[in-house]
């Protein structure tokens, strides 16, 4: 069966508004899960209006909700040294009771100008491609060991080096909360084959969706490791006005193996959004 849940993106809206759409989802038993992206800056609309940083409004919103999972949509591995985000995810995993899905990917692509600033703007590096991928994959090995490893370790990697690295406490969840990896280049596929329990892609182009998700298999056939294994998750735009669009869309994602829906819900957000979304989105589809 298909697991629903929903995207607020934090910008161009208020705190209060945000809490009041995750409150409402948590009374909502056919919404399982909930999410915010990570972006320092707003991607669209008023490029000086506000945008919430990710985690610290995630463990806002873990302490104000009981049931959701809940996760970003996905971690810029550009925004935080690896260690340092293992940390800040384990804290927010006992904030929630152990209801983290660790959302990570390579970060912003490097044509969209709107997201690519806010790395000047923050004076944060911006690498390319190679390294983005390679720093990927070595801070899913990292992150993985601070939150399993009983004893501090050195780390000696290509873009990641540790002494002494260690994170206490650990996440609730055991051995550790899934991770989910956004995005559709092959080079990131093959990360997602080694590391992911969950792979999250953006729909709107269901034909190129499924060859990636294929080339998924393929990937994960070469190491050994069952395709299975990962669950298919897909991002998909609502239109509260005609809803019918994303129902079609929606069907045609769980007919070709996605069964982890994210329905991204715009701004501002109508009274009782939740409640019409299980309506109209899940029980119609």
């Amino acid at each position: 069966m298909p697991r629903f849940g929903i995207m607020t993106a934090p910008m161009q809206v208020g705190y209060e508004d945000i809490l009041r759409v995750w409150q409402e989802a948590d009374a909502v038993p056919l919404i399982e899960h909930a999410w915010l992206f990570d972006h320092l800056m707003p991607i669209g609309g008023d490029p000086l209006g506000p945008a919430y940083e990710g985690w610290t409004l995630l463990s806002a919103l873990a302490a104000q909700t009981r049931r959701l999972r809940l996760g970003l949509l996905v971690t810029s591995n550009r925004f935080r040294p690896p260690a340092m985000l293992a940390k800040i995810a384990a804290t927010v995993d006992v904030v929630s009771g152990g209801r983290l899905d660790f959302g990570i990917g390579a970060g912003s692509r490097p044509d969209h100008p709107l997201a690519r600033r806010e790395y000047e703007a923050h004076g944060l590096p911006f690498h390319d491609f190679a390294h983005s991928m390679g720093s990927l994959a070595e801070a899913c090995t990292v992150i993985r060991q601070l939150w399993t490893s009983p004893e501090p370790f050195d780390f000696d990697g290509e873009f990641v080096q540790l002494t002494g690295a260690y994170c206490n406490p650990k996440p609730l969840q055991h051995p550790y909360p899934p991770i989910v990896i956004g995005g559709r280049s092959s080079a990131l596929l093959r990360v997602v084959a080694r590391h992911a329990d969950i792979w999250n892609i953006p729909g709107g182009n269901m034909p190129d969706v499924i060859a990636r998700s294929a080339l998924l298999d393929r990937y994960c056939a070469e190491i050994g490791r069952d395709p299975a294994d990962i669950t298919r998750s897909i991002h998909l735009g609502v239109s509260y006005t005609d809803p019918a669009p994303t129902r079609a869309a929606i069907r045609a994602a769980t007919d070709a193996g996605f069964h982890h829906i994210v329905l991204g819900l715009p701004a501002p957000y109508p009274e009782g959004v939740a409640q019409w979304v299980a309506n109209e989105l899940v029980i119609s589809s």
